[in-house]
């Protein structure tokens, strides 16, 4: 596996392995962007991508634009050495490890602003979120040059606005969304699970619980939003410590409410349990 720090590196690995390595047939570079705090999560997308790409480029960067000014950038997991252990174990071809001023460069003013897209969900009460989001996606992309990308649906609506930012800006790279990969108990992987107690975890687990009872709902022949939405209220009143954000039946396309849910519609929740934010979602089939 090789460590790059820069951009210009990065795309002269990429072209290289295209023009090297490639044979013409399917897809050549995957990339799978990461926070770092590398779990089972971000294996499974690393599993994806070297099952239909010739080689993986896993990106580590703690992206600052993303986080508004009383969030945990500062606190977020940071696991250099480990998380180049699992890559390394996982098959990863290249790692991207850049630092804030190889991205930002100092007098760097262009974002990439999704529009109202990105005030919808958590861009509720996290302004300026996926405007950073996006706006780094677009930079790695930029530097990997892959055809393929690879995001996990537990962040379905981060997942929207980059397929918007990627279909608007013309990308050709396609974007692939992978299964939320939970734990036994339910939860959601997330690198943010390490900032639970035993006793927060456990609560944790009312979301979870939320996202299954809307589903079964539906399995029953409910369609109502307001029902779903009711029903799942009702699982974290059972949990009276966590403090519920949104819990919303959303177009997975404009994160926009919709009154009946119908199939690909996103059922989606956010609470706090604790000081930690934690999110969780299904698509109802």
């Amino acid at each position: 596996m090789e460590i790059f720090r820069t951009v210009a590196e990065l795309r002269e690995w990429s072209r290289r392995q295209r023009k090297d390595g490639g044979n013409g047939i399917g897809p050549s570079i995957g990339l799978v962007p990461t926070m770092g705090a590398l779990h089972a999560g971000h294996v499974s997308l690393i599993r994806a991508s070297r099952a239909s790409c010739r080689f993986t480029v896993l990106s580590l960067f703690v992206n600052p634009t993303q986080f508004g000014p009383k969030e945990d950038f500062a606190r977020y997991p940071r696991a250099f050495e480990a998380d180049c252990a699992l890559a390394r174990d996982a098959g990863v071809d290249a790692l991207f490890a850049p630092s804030v001023e190889e991205m930002y460069p100092a007098g760097a003013a262009t974002i990439v602003d999704v529009g109202d897209l990105g005030s919808r969900l958590d861009g509720q009460s996290r302004p300026g979120h996926f405007r950073g989001v996006a706006t780094v996606v677009a930079k790695l992309l930029i530097a990997a040059e892959p055809d393929r990308a690879f995001f996990g649906q537990k962040d379905a609506a981060q997942v929207a606005v980059i397929r918007r930012m990627a279909g608007d800006l013309r990308f050709a790279t396609e974007i692939v969304v992978c299964p939320t990969v939970r734990d036994a108990d339910g939860l959601a992987l997330s690198s943010r699970n390490a900032y639970l107690s035993p006793a927060a975890r456990a609560q944790a687990l009312v979301l979870s619980r939320a996202v299954r009872r809307a589903e079964e709902l539906v399995a029953q022949g409910e369609r109502r939003a307001s029902a779903l939405i009711a029903a799942a209220r009702e699982v974290f009143a059972a949990e009276p410590a966590v403090r519920v954000e949104y819990a919303e039946v959303v177009d997975w396309a404009t994160l926009e409410p919709v009154e009946i849910a119908t199939p690909g519609t996103l059922f989606a929740v956010a609470a706090w349990v604790g000081a930690t934010r934690l999110i969780d979602n299904a698509v109802l089939r």
